[in-house]
């Protein structure tokens, strides 16, 4: 065949993927944060909220109160109306509005917009807004940050490898509290305020985690001497059980750890898992294309 005419190519077997709906484009803007759009929505929405914290801590001083009442008011209710138009938008493009709704975060977003409207037939109910702070767990979403979740990760799987140690240790811990407040209340008594051995094992448990209220303090030379062996036990058993969370976190951060996104499963609305997926983990639907337009 001449070089003139070169063969036809061969059509592309991969087939074209399909344009998204507005519904699909608002859900990867709103609910996950890998794209550029994405990032800089919950970006807006984080300062949004810093703001709106502001409006009520500044609310609170009565000085600021007085003379901007109505300024206050003012930008709370935009900013209610903002949070207000988010949490619809969230129902909106959600494929499974009540799975939203009733899930950690919709029920944070519904606390963080129902008490300014509740505040206008309960006034005492005003103080409740600062529930909206909860919303700042987001942040970890905005700006990855993988290592703190990562070492989040570990951490909440060395507690876990750990409760039994740890329950085994404070058992230990609890029984020597019980004998050392028996024995204050043998040897101070009533007259020096261990009026019964509750109130000694009390004694002794303020006394070995070294925080000491100092209501209550032996008078007898023995009594101080129990207190002083008390101080000293306290430095050694506020080290164990770190040592074995640390001994834990170590095991723990040894493994690998796949790398964190935000991307959410639209039927489960489960999030962190991987570009590559193409089901959700967690209840096995079959997820949409992952398109990172944060890389164009």
């Amino acid at each position: 065949m001449s070089a003139l005419n070169p063969p036809p190519s061969a059509p592309s077997s991969a087939p074209a993927a399909p344009a998204q709906t507005l519904r699909q484009r608002m859900y990867t803007v709103i609910f996950e944060a890998d794209t550029r759009a994405g990032k800089l929505f919950d970006q807006v929405l984080i300062a949004a909220i810093l703001l709106s914290l502001l409006v009520v801590v500044m609310d609170s001083v009565e000085a600021v109160s007085s003379r901007h009442n109505g300024t206050l008011s003012v930008l709370e209710w935009l900013f209610t109306l903002m949070f207000s138009a988010e949490y619809l938008a969230r129902l909106w493009c959600a494929p499974r509005p009540w799975a939203y709704a009733r899930s950690f975060y919709g029920i944070v977003d519904l606390l963080a917009i129902l008490p300014t409207y509740l505040a206008l037939f309960f006034p005492d109910l005003h103080a409740l807004i600062d529930v909206r702070v909860l919303r700042l767990i987001r942040i970890f979403r905005i700006f990855k940050l993988t290592l703190y979740l990562a070492e989040f990760t570990h951490l909440g799987q060395a507690l876990r490898a750990s409760g039994r140690k740890i329950l085994v240790f404070l058992s230990v811990v609890l029984m020597v509290v019980l004998v050392m407040g028996t024995l204050m209340y043998v040897v101070e008594g009533p007259a020096n305020g261990y009026t019964s051995i509750p109130v000694g094992v009390y004694w002794a448990i303020t006394t070995v985690t070294t925080v000491g209220f100092g209501d209550i303090t032996p008078k007898t030379d023995l009594g101080r001497a129990l207190a002083s062996l008390m101080m000293l036990m306290g430095w050694g058993i506020l080290a164990v059980p770190t040592g074995i969370v640390t001994a834990e976190m170590v095991g723990a951060g040894r493994q690998t750890t796949p790398p964190v996104t935000t991307r959410t499963c639209p039927a489960c609305l489960s999030e962190g898992l991987a570009p590559e997926d193409r089901f959700c983990r967690h209840c096995g639907s079959e997820l949409p294309a992952y398109q990172r337009d944060a890389q164009a």
